[in-house]
């Protein structure tokens, strides 16, 4: 029966193939089943009928029944001319209006016969009026069924076709009309637990509804499938992968995780940070490979969370790695995991492209001998060349920096793949990780560490600059440094580099007095390194960068971030580069300099960054203004959302709803083999042979 939806749109009355080319070509509309899911963007109420005395000019859609009392032509220039019709229902008259088209309206609507108008009715001459409007001959209709109108989003190209919003309603009209019942997708038992609309009367009611609760009750059965067979599908693949891959055992909290907590630990942990931890051991405990994903804000103590995760792999007997997106990160992290270590006889080494020769064949032989308990490196870390005695966890840091290919690389690298321990300061909202990252289990951190300050922001237009240049005069004399960002989003855009190195000539007018660094896309590694490492090591007082000091650099002494342009900014872009300051004791502060001229969204943008630390708050709000393909490493990752209804940003009670349903029959039926469930691998199998990309979403 699904057969009728697989139909070549050619052949429904009405399409043919020229308009069939242009629904394929403006919308990706090339069956019976393309149309029927190529749902309304807004319906406007039909159920009502006004009469002319009641209307006025600032009125929405509106319809009207009554008769044409004459027509009237008015010459507009060369074969140009304005149509208007007089119309009555008996209280008032009104004009309707034909810029083009009237003399097809003159041949059509006839003087006495009763119509239904509807449209938006505008005042013209003293007069109701409406341009254009929908007329239908009312003995035709049935008023009391009229319901919600539907409206489809149609393209300047089709219109010029004569495939108006309404021609694609006729067209849909006439495929409901000529469709048998549709066969269900889902099992009773699912249909009755969620108490969800069939899938036949969905379709029928989400093109026609005749109120708007029939309304949300389709769109709800319809948006629930859609983000049901999406979490399925992830969650088929992680229980795949989990029968595939066992994973080592740590059965033992041992001596050297003891003598750091008892000896080394810098401060105490806080609550977010030791149930992670106890997350973690339960996953290496368990006896399957661990995928978790540990979120939590900038400074709020992932690093530490890892370490000590790799110190319970190194108790069991294991060597763990950490894997950083550059090489100043990888040598942060060296520093940080060697400082909090110190003491202990456990050794630390570091592998990027800069460690060559003797100090490079040092490190190899230390991996395979396994005198090396921990290595922090970079994408040298997957090389071939590079190989360990006994890998047992890897923690990947800013996870969006690397790719699928790239992370399985590491699992060649032992028996049985390690425990994997993703982290990212980009916080991403709960619906959003639980489709990006369905196959990773997910860990917040969510609270910072008693004592930090929170970063304090505030909007400044470009007008004001000479008192923001005061501002950071004052924070440096103090002894602190200051980072001064630009906007260069592409890295070809020559006007931004130039606006970058413009900028910095009038920076250093701006400040005779101290030293600046420079750092952009575009540099030489090498040169990037040495600048960044003069403002490391307090050398310069001011760094002006383009983002790619958006990961990394912990300089505690850093307390001011000036970006420039900030309406060229998405709002996890700023929450990270915010992120780079308030990481010592003192009060920071970032500054979001734009023109006084900024659209609606985004001031939303900016007033939210100076309303809330909350990353999770930011990253929410950012899903709900730009929607998950733009989000912050969304891309890199091949996400492949075709979801034609549901909406991840505005259904996430429903995204929740979905995987809780799916995740007790992915445990009652993990080879998807039951006949309880027939219905649902026979549907999932016709949906991975359409073109969404099911690997890409796990």
């Amino acid at each position: 029966m699904t057969d009728i939806l697989q139909q070549d749109i050619m052949y429904l009355p009405g399409v043919g193939p020229n308009r069939k080319k242009m629904l394929s070509k403006e919308l990706g509309i090339e069956t019976y089943g393309d149309l029927l899911e190529y749902y309304p963007y807004k319906y406007v109420d039909r159920s009502k009928v006004y009469t002319i005395h009641e209307l006025s000019g600032d009125m929405p859609f509106v319809q009207v029944v009554g008769r044409i009392l004459s027509f009237e032509t008015f010459e507009m220039g060369p074969r140009k001319e304005r149509v208007v019709a007089h119309f009555t229902d008996g209280t008032g008259i009104c004009d309707l209006t034909w810029f083009h088209g009237g003399k097809y309206a003159k041949q059509t609507y006839k003087i006495g016969v009763e119509y239904l108008v509807f449209g938006k009715p505008t005042v013209f001459n003293n007069r109701i009026n409406f341009t254009h409007p929908d007329i239908d001959e009312a003995s035709k209709l049935d008023l009391s069924a009229m319901g919600l109108q539907p409206y489809y989003n149609t393209t300047e190209k089709m219109k010029k076709a004569g495939l108006s919003s309404r021609s694609v309603e006729r067209l849909t009209k006439t495929l409901i009309s000529r469709l048998p019942p549709l066969p269900e997708t889902l099992p009773a038992s699912i249909i009755a637990m969620r108490h969800l609309m069939g899938r036949d009367e969905a379709f029928r009611t989400v093109h026609y509804p005749q109120n708007a609760k029939d309304l949300e009750r389709a769109r709800v059965r319809l948006k629930f499938e859609e983000l049901f067979y999406v979490q399925l599908n992830i969650l088929r693949y992680a229980s795949d992968q989990r029968r595939k891959y066992r994973g080592y055992v740590f059965a033992q909290v041992g001596q050297t995780f003891n003598t750091f907590y008892h000896n080394n630990l810098p401060f105490p942990l806080t609550e977010a940070q030791k149930r992670v931890i106890r997350e973690i051991r339960k996953d290496m405990g368990s006896g399957r490979q661990m995928n978790r994903l540990l979120q939590g804000d900038v400074g709020s103590g992932k690093t530490l969370v890892a370490l000590m995760s790799m110190l319970i792999a190194i108790d069991n007997g294991f060597q763990a790695c950490i894997m950083a997106p550059t090489e100043i990160l990888a040598e942060q992290h060296l520093q940080t995991i060697m400082d909090f270590l110190e003491g202990m006889s456990l050794r630390v080494a570091l592998l990027t492209g800069i460690v060559k020769g003797k100090r490079r064949e040092e490190v190899l032989e230390g991996l395979l001998d396994g005198t090396i308990h921990i290595l922090v490196g970079t994408h040298a870390v997957i090389e071939d060349w590079v190989q360990f005695q006994r890998l047992g966890f890897v923690v990947i840091d800013e996870q969006h920096r690397f790719g699928v290919a790239q992370r399985a690389k590491l699992w060649s690298k032992s028996a049985n793949p390690p425990h994997v321990l993703v982290m990212t300061a980009t916080p991403i909202p709960r619906t959003l990780a639980m489709t990006l990252y369905g196959d990773l289990d997910v860990s917040v951190i969510d609270e910072l560490p008693p004592g930090r300050k929170p970063v304090r922001t505030t909007h400044v237009f470009d007008t004001r600059m000479t008192s923001l240049y005061d501002g950071i005069r004052q924070q440096i004399l103090q002894g602190r440094q200051v980072y001064i960002v630009f906007p260069l989003i592409e890295e070809s855009e020559k006007s931004d580099l130039k606006n970058l190195e413009d900028g910095f000539e009038v920076l250093r007018q701006a400040f005779p007095e101290f030293h600046l660094s420079k750092v952009h896309g575009r540099m030489k590694p090498k040169d990037k390194e040495e600048e960044m490492q003069h403002f490391v090591s307090g050398e310069t007082q001011i760094l002006v960068a383009t983002t790619v000091i958006e990961v990394g650099v912990n300089v505690p002494n850093a307390s001011v971030m000036v970006i420039l342009d900030a309406q060229r900014f998405g709002l996890s872009q700023l929450h990270q580069l915010r992120g780079r300051v308030g990481r010592g004791a003192d009060q920071s502060f970032c500054i979001l300099v734009t023109p006084f001229k900024l659209s609606e969204e985004t001031r939303k943008r900016i007033d939210i960054m100076c309303e809330t630390n909350d990353g999770f708050r930011i990253a929410e709000a950012d899903l709900k203004l730009r929607g998950p393909g733009d989000l912050e490493g969304t891309q890199q990752s091949g996400m492949a959302f075709d979801l034609k209804i549901a909406d991840i940003a505005r259904d996430g009670q429903l995204v929740q709803m979905a995987r809780e349903t799916a995740q007790p029959i992915i445990e009652e039926d993990p080879e998807c083999k039951s006949e309880k469930y027939a219905i649902l691998w026979q549907r999932l199998r016709e949906l991975r042979k359409t073109n969404i990309n099911w690997a890409a979403i796990s």
